[in-house]
């Protein structure tokens, strides 16, 4: 039996709009506290990957970490329309370092 999870994207309005035109849900949030909501009941209604824009991922850090420790949601960091702050780009960097030992990844 396949189990198939939905995909959903968090953060502003300009930056997750243009996912809509993939089929993917799009949940544009202002607030820090909306963001946190969104992204909790999101985990909880059975969305197996939730892209967050750095931007709003960086004032909920510790909902993020959160689910970094489960299986699912994956919890995938994306730039916004404004660009990047290398966050996602970090967090894949840390992650590769843990678990090969060396950054394989860097310059």
């Amino acid at each position: 039996m396949i189990i198939m999870h939905k995909i959903g994207v968090v953060g502003d309005k300009d930056s997750v709009l243009a996912f809509k035109a993939l089929g993917i849900e799009v949940f544009p949030v202002i607030e820090k506290e909306e963001a946190r909501k969104t992204v909790d009941k999101l985990a909880l209604t059975g969305y197996g990957v939730i892209f967050v824009t750095e931007q709003v991922a960086k004032d909920i850090e510790e909902t993020i970490e959160r689910y970094n420790k489960q299986l699912l949601p994956a919890v995938i960091l994306i730039p916004s329309n404004q660009g990047t702050l290398n966050i996602g780009m970090q967090r894949i960097s840390d992650n590769v370092e843990k678990a090969v030992g060396v950054n394989i990844l860097s310059d």
